[in-house]
């Protein structure tokens, strides 16, 4: 089979190699998959640059997240068993996790309903207790880990303010149904925010993005709010100001969504059965941009580790070589 190999570590398009190579072998508990589709994730960047908490043993195949076929023929949901991930035709993955592929998304569109979504849905339901007529702000509202934030938000009755970069993103937020849109480059966050809230602030603040983001989410989170700490994707970890949360009277929250497999398996169910009934009756369905072909992987990867994408970039070995969808 083809998959793509990382033999040394370094930015995707350098060190991401396709080659030939051998089926892996399921090893106790676990099944092989015909790989339908594999999203793109922010940590397979990270894995490949060595940055990631997870290190898999060189060479390994990155990809993270699949919608994949069983030998039976049934659609599921995956977190592919490294070193054997999803960016190849075939991925192995535990058995036990397998979830079901909804019926109503497309194999993309399912592939990109699984680790992003649920980041969202722990992050804004289990930590921050969103409720009805509140306020939530998302960081790189039109990235694929914003984009579902402000459907899941949306979904939950919230006002959604999506904080972006650049007039494209700007619509792409506009059209995932953020009420209001902040471009980044040319307004100022801080008072755009304050503007749109009354003065009063966002009462939840999602933030994949860290660094000067979360320095402006601090300075725009309402009382009782609380600011959601789900990545770095600027590359800069804030130090947090505690007395800064003890005087505005708010919460930092940190959401490392991986946890729940090992600590509370059923709740990752609970939350695909949310996810999936949402999907049904179309309040969330994964914004996915581009479709690539296997050979057109390592560009893809490193596209989305350039911050020049939005919503969800997929691979999918089926699509022939150089024909995008």
């Amino acid at each position: 089979m083809q998959a793509w190999q990382v033999h040394q570590l370094g930015e995707p398009s350098q060190v991401m190699q396709l080659q030939d190579v051998e089926r892996p072998v399921p090893g106790e508990g676990q099944v092989l998959l015909k790989v339908r589709a594999a999203n793109i994730n922010f940590p397979d960047v990270l894995m490949c640059r060595g940055h990631y908490q997870v290190r898999p043993p060189l060479p390994f195949t990155p990809g993270v997240e699949i919608c994949g076929e069983t030998e039976d023929g049934r659609r599921v949901l995956a977190n592919p068993a490294l070193p054997h991930g999803g960016f190849a035709e075939y991925a192995v993955a535990d058995a036990a996790a397998l979830l079901p592929a909804p019926d109503t998304l497309d194999d993309a569109e399912a592939a990109a309903l699984h680790i992003g979504y649920q980041t969202g849905w722990f992050g804004l339901h289990r930590r921050a207790r969103l409720e009805a007529g509140e306020t939530l702000l998302v960081h790189a509202a039109a990235g694929g880990v914003g984009s579902a934030a402000v459907q899941l938000g949306k979904a939950a009755g919230a006002t959604v303010i999506g904080v972006v970069g650049g007039a494209d993103k700007v619509a792409v937020a506009r059209e995932l149904g953020c009420d209001v849109v902040i471009d980044r480059r040319t307004q100022d966050v801080i008072a755009a925010v304050k503007e749109a809230t009354g003065g009063r602030g966002a009462d939840v603040i999602y933030d994949p993005v860290g660094g000067e983001a979360y320095t402006q989410s601090t300075k725009v989170v309402a009382f009782e709010g609380r600011i959601v700490v789900v990545g770095f994707a600027s590359g800069s970890i804030p130090s947090p100001a505690l007395n800064h949360a003890l005087v505005k009277n708010y919460a930092i929250l940190g959401l490392h969504w991986g946890l729940y497999g090992t600590n509370s398996p059923k709740l990752i169910q609970h939350c695909h059965e949310q996810l999936t009934e949402l999907a049904a009756r179309g309040a969330i369905k994964p914004l996915v941009s581009e479709r690539v072909p296997l050979g057109g992987g390592a560009a893809a990867v490193q596209r989305v580790g350039d911050g020049v994408t939005t919503g969800r970039v997929v691979v999918v070995p089926s699509l022939e070589n150089g024909a995008a969808a």
